[in-house]
């Protein structure tokens, strides 16, 4: 039986390479499209293609949903080429989604993953987009928001709209990365010397808020919520 020594931050990164390299490669190869979204105990693909066929991580499983029928792979254990095969991804072709696309690596190394720190991920992830739509579905009916998707190269799921006719600001979550390296929320503007100075940017490209600074209630999401509104009116200004 495998030993898990995984933490964090190597599970973050095993998932993120399982991210791109498997349902971003596949949604790719059939739709021309690598978005994908936050699903219950994990992320997942839109449907796509004439199955329709979904793939997603639910838990310590990757489940390939195809029409009516559904398999599902462990997760622990496997190889990335192991996936791939569950998967019909193709890891020979070129596929990129973006400067930061994570590397192959080792495709016949077995994954290790922590399922404590991936359930802490999933549900983040679940934080951040109940955030993300709390927040779309108060902005005006001419509002034009980009649809939140979980980007397969920055692994953070996010959206755009303009708070002025000349200001765009972009709002996510992520699991953390370089930058951070616990989960947080973020508000950036795309001019940030376009909107007026605050101890509220607290980021070289906006602000963020982070998991710890949360409290460990439902109280959360309303703090994440108020997060965004504020970075958004003062971005307005």
């Amino acid at each position: 039986m495998m030993t898990r020594k995984a933490g964090y931050q190597s599970t973050r990164s095993e998932l993120h390479r399982v991210a791109a390299h498997i349902l971003a490669r596949r949604r790719f190869e059939v739709s021309g499209r690598f978005g994908l979204r936050a699903s219950p105990g994990g992320l997942a693909t839109p449907s796509f293609g004439e199955g329709p066929e979904t793939i997603r991580v639910a838990g310590d499983r990757l489940v390939r949903e195809i029409g009516a029928l559904s398999t599902s792979t462990p997760l622990v254990g496997s190889t990335l080429t192991e996936l791939a095969r569950a998967s019909d991804v193709d890891l020979s072709k070129p596929f990129d989604c973006g400067p930061d696309t994570p590397a192959l690596g080792e495709i016949d190394e077995p994954i290790d993953l922590d399922l404590d720190a991936m359930r802490v991920m999933a549900d983040w992830y679940n934080l951040g987009w109940r955030a993300l739509d709390a927040v779309l579905a108060d902005l005006p009916g001419n509002a034009t928001p980009a649809t939140i998707q979980l980007w397969p190269e920055h692994f953070d799921a996010a959206t755009n709209f303009p708070v002025t006719s000349g200001t765009m600001v972009n709002l996510g979550c992520s699991p953390g990365d370089g930058f951070e390296p616990e989960p947080y929320v973020y508000l950036g503007p795309w001019d940030l010397s376009q909107v007026p100075k605050s101890e509220f940017w607290n980021a070289p490209f906006g602000a963020v808020l982070r998991r710890s600074d949360l409290p460990a209630s439902p109280d959360g999401l309303v703090q994440c919520i108020q997060f965004f509104r504020d970075g958004i009116d003062l971005a307005a200004q």
